[in-house]
């Protein structure tokens, strides 16, 4: 069989252009700032340890740089034991309850966080963090299927990412006023604490509101008149059985395809570098006030660990729109990744503050860009329930660089008493990553009698 003939699917159900955009428009609106409001929360709420220890918390746990990348990483360890369980349960049971179960349970978690007296306990408390945490990303991008078109889906997923670098932009700043306010407001209990506690609550208050708010599928959409969400539930259910009956993945193939590990390894080397800054760069920016005698507020270290993210925040959207406009989307993701493997290490050797945050802007710049691109390569070829495993073991596989990023990192800077180290590991793991992906572009789907051409070719 020809790639050609593999290409020819019945055509999609036909609509009026002003009924199509009318109908994207109003999910977009609907459901895109409500799932950015979840991200955000949620990414704050794993990631702001990293505030939280050069301001306080290690010092009054007694954490070294290891210690604290222990504490960062071992969160990733409940996160991957419940992944694809998680996002199995979330097909089965629907979105809105899922979904509201992990957020009220992770907001619970993580305010309770506030109270750990010494290290164990706080390894404790992120591994139960985890544990509450697990399935709500993949179960996000699972999500987004049900409701986006193919076409429309790399906008639609940058949209949702966009939350990843406001988490920083926005996300810093507060957690700066939080820990001062902390000090200044709240008798006994330290800023990080007073941060970790006020930061756990609007997730409760948001896994409430997803409760009443989401929609499971388009054909429960009551916000659509009958019109719209007879083309859009027609529309999507061609694609999942075209997509089916293309690839042929059943649940337990899809768990042990070659191509599905592959991708989980080029989800690993990206977000490698993103986790390693997001935990790691409040204490890179405070220790520049060593090694270039410089001096900084907690307020100035927050605004200061925001920029890199407001320009990876643009990246995120321009990028991605240029990727649903070329139709290309293996070099849209590993171009990213190439460039900022190779930039990472030259902040090492930068003589001002301004400079070395140059180079890690470009980072965070290719980071951002290359992440919306990544999602729409797996979700093309996987349907119904091998979807939700497929993209819960990638995120599962992809987001043990959450663990694995910080603990090296933070062993790396006892070891050699500097950062320089775990910045060329950085630069290493997403050079391997867009490496990996490239060769996926041009390798054989011998795993997979019916499929000639290769599933990431596909995707261009």
């Amino acid at each position: 069989m020809s790639t050609a003939e593999l290409d020819i699917q019945a055509p999609p159900p036909a609509a009026d252009p002003e009924l199509e955009k009318r109908v994207m428009r109003k999910v977009s609106r609907r459901l895109i700032p409500f799932l950015i409001a979840l991200y955000f929360v949620n990414y704050l709420d794993r990631t702001n340890i990293g505030f939280a220890g050069p301001n306080g918390m290690s010092k009054e746990l007694g954490l070294t740089a290891t210690m604290f990348g222990l504490a960062s990483g071992i969160f990733f360890a409940g996160y991957l034991l419940l992944e694809v369980p998680s996002n199995l349960a979330l097909h089965k049971y629907g979105a809105r309850r899922w979904l509201a179960r992990i957020i009220i349970s992770w907001g619970l978690v993580a305010s309770a966080m506030a109270f750990v007296p010494n290290a164990t306990w706080l390894y404790v408390a992120r591994f139960a963090l985890g544990v509450a945490e697990a399935g709500f990303f993949p179960g996000i991008i699972l999500y987004l299927t049900y409701w986006f078109p193919k076409r429309e889906r790399a906008r639609a997923t940058a949209l949702f990412l966009l939350a990843l670098p406001l988490s920083s932009v926005i996300g810093a700043p507060v957690s700066a006023a939080l820990l001062q306010a902390g000090d200044d407001l709240v008798g006994g209990m330290s800023g990080w604490r007073f941060m970790l506690l006020m930061e756990g609550i609007p997730a409760v208050l948001l896994g409430i509101v997803c409760w009443f708010y989401l929609t499971d599928r388009p054909a429960d959409a009551k916000w659509l008149d009958d019109t719209e969400r007879a083309w859009l539930t027609d529309r999507m259910a061609h694609e999942e059985e075209s997509t089916g009956q293309r690839y042929h993945y059943p649940l337990r193939r899809t768990l042990l395809n070659g191509r599905i590990w592959a991708l989980a390894f080029v989800y690993f080397g990206t977000t490698y570098g993103l986790y390693a800054l997001s935990f790691f760069l409040p204490t890179i920016i405070a220790g520049f006030q060593e090694t270039f005698g410089v001096e900084y507020s907690v307020m100035e270290i927050g605004l200061i660990t925001a920029i890199p993210f407001a320009f990876g925040a643009l990246s995120m959207v321009f990028w991605a729109r240029h990727a649903d406009r070329t139709g290309e989307r293996v070099w849209h993701l590993a171009a990213p990744l190439l460039l900022g493997g190779l930039v990472i290490p030259s902040a090492l050797y930068m003589s001002s503050p301004f400079t070395a945050m140059v180079a890690v802007t470009i980072v965070c710049v290719c980071i951002c860009g290359a992440l919306p691109n990544f999602w729409p390569l797996p979700t093309r070829f996987l349907s119904g329930a091998a979807a939700a495993a497929g993209v819960a073991l990638i995120n599962s596989v992809g987001n043990a660089s959450g663990f694995v990023a910080p603990y090296v990192t933070g062993y790396l800077a006892d070891l050699t008493g500097t950062q320089n180290a775990a910045m060329w590991v950085l630069g290493a793991m997403m050079i391997a990553a867009a490496l990996i992906v490239l060769a996926l572009k041009g390798a054989p789907a011998a795993d997979d009698e019916t499929v000639v051409e290769t599933d990431l070719e596909g995707a261009r």
